[in-house]
């Protein structure tokens, strides 16, 4: 267990799946260093994460994934005690067994990186439309980046902190995910990837395909003028 290491898990109606996703994070790091994001949930979200005894911030309402994420890493990397902060979903799609691959990278090439838990090696079991839009959506993102990055819709991830201090963000949903690697990268911040599992089970996608296809290329737009 390393408590040089924290983890943001924004979580919306992920009671079902978040008490096993919480117990294996926990054979990682520290109570103290796991935020759980309640992102309005109307579930029992906010009091399964708080019986797991990890650290809770509950929006009162639902402001999206990117909220949730800016809300968890500026507690954590703000802290002054942690080098570089996790960030995972709720629904078990992300295997916390995989955390040390990211530490042993981390621990060879940081500060001053991301790290991508990339699933574009190995995407037996994937939808082939989510296939080809992560195929899609990374090429463009590696190009606005000016590096390649192979799974850049992956939430997997682990970001220095002085990263998180450092790059201003002002988008709140999906694409907030996006907008921090262009940013970072810009930077001169380090893009790195780790091989991670295609994990896939009963989990409800949040993702609105027109809503958040349009949010999408908004800020690639608006990278033009970063």
């Amino acid at each position: 267990m390393n408590d040089r290491y924290g983890a943001v898990i924004p979580a919306l109606n992920a009671g079902k799946h978040l008490q096993a996703v919480l117990q294996d994070v926990k054979r990682f790091l520290p109570p103290d260093n796991i935020v759980v994001v309640d992102d309005g949930s109307t579930d029992d979200t906010g009091a399964v994460a708080r019986e797991s005894e990890v650290k809770v911030i509950s929006h009162p309402e639902n402001r999206g994934k990117g909220e949730a994420l800016k809300t968890g890493c500026a507690h954590l990397a703000f802290s002054g005690n942690i080098d570089a902060v996790f960030t995972l979903d709720a629904d078990g799609q992300h295997a916390p067994d995989e955390i040390p691959g990211f530490v042993r990278v981390y621990e060879d090439e940081g500060p001053g990186i991301i790290i991508i838990g990339n699933r574009m090696g190995s995407t037996e079991g994937m939808p082939l439309i989510r296939k080809l839009t992560n195929r899609f959506t990374s090429a463009v993102i590696s190009a606005r980046a000016g590096t390649r990055i192979d799974d850049s819709q992956s939430g997997y991830r682990l970001i220095d902190s002085g990263i998180l201090r450092e790059v201003e963000l002002v988008t709140g949903r999906y694409e907030t995910e996006s907008e921090i690697l262009i940013k970072a990268a810009r930077k001169g911040a380090r893009i790195s990837m780790v091989p991670i599992r295609t994990i896939y089970a009963d989990e409800k996608s949040t993702i609105h395909p027109v809503r958040d296809t349009i949010r999408f290329f908004t800020l690639v737009f608006r990278s033009f003028f970063w």
